[in-house]
């Protein structure tokens, strides 16, 4: 093993992080389970698991929608192979995401472990998103390390732009389509102070932005911007080659 690689693999294992899958939506813009799109293979929902396993964790929590016996199929499958996979299932999915990233919180506070000193908190739905960029979230030093992306929109027109001008820089520094959100590492003892505050649709965003600048850190990455909520982002991204046909 090379010096970097020795020097890579004990930063890995000095992480002391747990990580909460928020796939428990509805996908109801979509019109069909998102957590059972494929990705090389296998669903998105056991991609994306796979890809938070490679940075170490202590404990992934899998937040899974009631009566869906696929997604939880393809899951109890792969938590059967590393004790860290936690399900859990929301009873009622439909009630916003702030209820799911609750329930994914209290189990992390059953494992009753005082290493665990940062939580990764991420969709399924990113599909671009991968390990390098994981790596830089949990890498950060401030209380939310969070990710920095443009919408779909503003992608667009970026791209119009680009082709007409050859210059990205207009498009690229509209503040107003910045998007600051997930995936994110979050301090625990932070997160389990603001659980409470986490009811329905009211999730991490407003209590983030009532942190101190410099208590917030972001890592850029417009490949996060390609999430699949719609049919036509769905077929954009197989005729990209993203998600297999």
């Amino acid at each position: 093993m090379s010096k970097s690689a020795f020097t890579e693999s004990t930063e890995r294992q000095s992480q002391n992080h747990a990580v909460i899958i928020l796939a428990s939506g509805l996908s109801r813009r979509l019109g069909q389970p998102k957590q059972m799109l494929f990705k090389n293979g296998e669903p998105l929902i056991t991609y994306m698991t796979r890809l938070v396993i490679t940075t170490n964790p202590q404990a992934i929590v899998i937040v899974i929608p009631d009566n869906h016996r696929l997604i939880a199929s393809a899951i109890t499958e792969l938590a059967d192979q590393y004790p860290a996979v936690k399900i859990v299932v929301n009873l009622q999915p439909d009630t916003g995401m702030a209820d799911s990233l609750r329930l994914g919180i209290e189990t992390i506070a059953n494992f009753e472990s005082a290493s665990i000193d940062r939580v990764l908190i991420m969709g399924v739905d990113q599909i671009l998103l991968d390990e390098l960029h994981l790596t830089a979230l949990l890498a950060g030093k401030q209380a939310v390390v969070a990710s920095s992306y443009h919408s779909w929109q503003s992608l667009e027109k970026c791209q119009i732009l680009d082709k007409v001008t050859s210059n990205k820089t207009p498009a690229a520094n509209e503040s107003s389509s910045d998007i600051i959100g997930l995936p994110l590492a979050i301090n625990y003892k932070l997160l389990r102070q603001w659980q409470s505050e986490l009811i329905g649709d009211k999730g991490l965003r407003n209590l983030i932005r009532g942190l101190p600048a410099d208590q917030i850190g972001r890592v850029d990455n417009d490949q996060l911007s390609y999430d699949i909520d719609t049919p036509e982002q769905l077929a954009y991204a197989k005729q990209q080659g993203w998600l297999d046909e």
